[in-house]
């Protein structure tokens, strides 16, 4: 997808004309979101898992690159979902052999969660081509550029995220970002790192 689809009933409401370098910034930037959403469908399909089990997936790798435990209800925490939903969630990535429960060394009474490594080659196998070409877009920049692009995507991240926070004073922005519950995994999960942006160096999701 391309801005040149956005009309006057478009997201943003007109295409970008000769000068305005804020609409074109925009809708390209909706075409982007746009196209991770559909990626992630893909993905999912393509692993035979659903929304959730993804970006529960998504989050123990983030977990286990960061060094932090991950137990059970901090996962239900970050999906906003009950304790009884997220038991069913992880018994089902067991069954599929993407997790494994393990008893916390620190704690014998509390049980943690880890992604297994049949996990972590079937999300290198199923994104890494995707990211080597991501990281490829993003190669070449020069420090200004990167802390310009940094410094808009951190923007527009806080103005997204003030929808959700003030919900009635964002009456009359419903148009400000895409619908994102596709990308977080978080879709990519709100808050959370966009797989395979500009700096990113894992493939998983």
């Amino acid at each position: 997808m391309t801005s040149e689809g956005h009309g006057p009933s478009g997201y943003w409401y007109r295409k970008a004309t000769e000068g305005d370098g804020t609409t074109a910034i925009l809708n390209a930037l909706r075409d982007y979101t746009t196209s991770e959403a559909a990626m992630r469908r893909r993905t999912r399909e393509s692993m035979g898992m659903g929304a959730n089990d993804l970006l529960a997936l998504r989050f123990l790798f983030q977990d286990k690159r960061s060094g932090r435990v991950s137990r059970p209800r901090d996962l239900a925490h970050r999906l906003g979902i009950t304790s009884a939903s997220v038991t069913t969630l992880v018994d089902r990535l067991i069954a599929s052999g993407h997790i494994q429960r393990q008893q916390d060394p620190n704690d014998r009474r509390s049980i943690i969660l880890q992604p297994t490594p049949d996990a972590d080659r079937e999300v290198r196998h199923t994104l890494g081509g995707m990211h080597e070409r991501m990281r490829a877009a993003a190669g070449g920049m020069t420090d200004a550029d990167t802390a310009v692009v940094v410094g808009f995507l951190r923007r527009m991240t806080e103005a997204v995220d003030a929808v959700d926070a003030a919900p009635d004073s964002a009456a009359g922005a419903g148009h400000v970002g895409p619908a994102a519950s596709d990308a977080a995994p978080g879709g990519a999960a709100p808050g959370d790192e966009a797989p395979g942006g500009p700096g990113h160096t894992s493939t998983h999701p």
